[in-house]
């Protein structure tokens, strides 16, 4: 009761706009795992995507993911990055990109070894034989790699938020100044809500492209160009917006490109690092373009996937 008590004390203490995301999110997050498990579970495609979650969480990859990306979050915490009493900051960018990196790795290798392997390996011909069609296929296997994805972040998400919320009292004790209030260490880790969100985004809509483009492509050139996508999605948009490419044709291919590839700029923020809340409707319309982008690759990868010789 008193731990239940405390809790509403400090939640009321939260300015009014992390107390909104809080309660945008929640709700937004429970709909998407129900959703989910009732595809899963109530769908022919939803075969699919289990086999494709059981497959990845036991592949070595998966631990090895795990393991490095504690190892990266608690050392980073303990390592002192030299920053005028604001190291948390610097915690929170890496823990960011780690937690991305690792997210990204798992989504690619699982799309390449369980769709490019499984059409070179006839494995896919055996499974189509039954009641499934190439649809249900594709999109069984995004679902399912998502799901895998979701399991390997989800316990590093969490332990990143109390190494931020750790890191916050942890800094300050290091320098000789009294400890944060907890609301305080508590609004730093809200922050970082936001971003971690984001990073899901972007390794969501990548997943959707890199399922597209394993339907016709060996997993060599499946992460090549998943790579080359990450750069030029978090460069171009940049570049185009700040007039750095002054040739008329130079610039029409760059917008050209800004526009077919996916503006991944979108999904990164500094906000989390800085201390400044994100506004919910950037997050609501970054959860669209997610949507939308990785509903158009799936749509591409139906039509790359529809004649596709697997004998």
């Amino acid at each position: 009761m008193l731990g239940l008590l405390s809790g509403s004390l400090v939640l009321a203490a939260l300015p009014p706009q992390q107390r909104s995301l809080l309660i945008y999110v929640a709700p937004f997050a429970l709909g998407l795992v129900v959703a989910t498990g009732l595809f899963c579970y109530l769908t022919r495609a939803g075969v699919i995507a289990r086999a494709t979650t059981k497959e990845a969480i036991r592949q070595p990859l998966f631990p090895l993911l795990m393991a490095l990306a504690l190892l990266v979050l608690v050392t980073n915490t303990f390592v002192p990055f030299f920053s005028f009493g604001e190291d948390y900051r610097m915690l929170i960018d890496c823990g960011l990109a780690t937690i991305l990196i690792c997210g990204l790795l798992l989504a690619v290798w699982t799309s390449s070894m369980s769709i490019a392997d499984e059409i070179e390996g006839k494995t896919a011909m055996t499974l189509l034989s039954k009641p499934i069609n190439r649809r249900q296929f594709v999109l069984g296997k995004f679902v399912g790699i998502m799901v895998a994805v979701f399991w390997l972040l989800l316990p590093l998400m969490l332990i990143f938020l109390f190494l931020v919320y750790y890191k916050v009292g942890y800094d300050s004790r290091e320098s000789a100044n009294p400890d944060p209030e907890s609301a305080f260490k508590l609004a730093i880790m809200l922050n970082t809500i936001p971003g971690l969100i984001l990073s899901f985004f972007e390794i969501c809509v990548l997943t959707a492209v890199s399922v597209a483009i394993s339907t016709r492509v060996p997993m060599v050139v499946n992460m090549v160009t998943c790579f080359a996508i990450f750069v030029v999605g978090h460069v171009t948009s940049v570049m185009v917006e700040r007039g750095v490419l002054h040739l008329e044709v130079v610039q029409f291919t760059a917008k050209l490109i800004a526009t077919a590839l996916p503006n991944l700029e979108l999904f990164k923020t500094e906000a989390a690092s800085m201390g400044t809340p994100v506004p919910p409707p950037y997050l609501g319309w970054a959860a669209l373009y997610c949507a939308a982008f990785s509903m158009a690759a799936i749509f591409l990868a139906f039509i790359l996937f529809e004649d596709r010789d697997l004998a």
